[in-house]
């Protein structure tokens, strides 16, 4: 399987319900470093996964639509957590509907798969693997 990783960054505010989350049940800002993974068997005509500037403009789209943002306050999280692996979902799921729509090309139409990875530091990250 090939792949390639491209990487943006995000700035969100957010809090949990929940004892689970301790502090984090108060209001508080967190900063990710996003990585999409686009994974496919064989190299499309050109031998690449897909163009790599095509997949870093429409990540960046992606995350432009959560950036600076609190996402108690976003009407498409109300009432959720919005936990890092949610939001690697979420994230997920945007691109593939970007990619489905053609954003990333004719040759990303044969990707075999996407991972997108929020890294909450150096120590800690959560990632969302889907199909395409």
């Amino acid at each position: 399987m090939f792949s390639i990783t491209v990487r943006d960054h995000i700035m969100i505010a957010h809090s949990f319900r929940g004892e689970v989350f301790g502090p984090a049940q108060r209001l508080h800002g967190a900063t990710f470093l996003v990585d999409a993974t686009f994974r496919r068997e064989q190299l499309d005509d050109d031998n690449i996964v897909v163009d790599i500037g095509l997949a870093t403009q429409e990540l960046g789209a992606v995350v432009s639509e959560l950036n600076y943002r609190n996402l108690d306050n976003e009407a498409d999280f109300a009432g959720i957590n919005t936990s890092t692996e949610f939001l690697a979902k979420v994230i997920a799921d945007r691109l593939a509907e970007r990619i489905e729509k053609g954003a990333l090309g004719e040759g990303a139409r044969g990707l075999a798969g996407l991972t997108v990875t929020l890294h909450e530091s150096h120590v800690a990250w959560a990632s969302y693997e889907r199909a395409l």
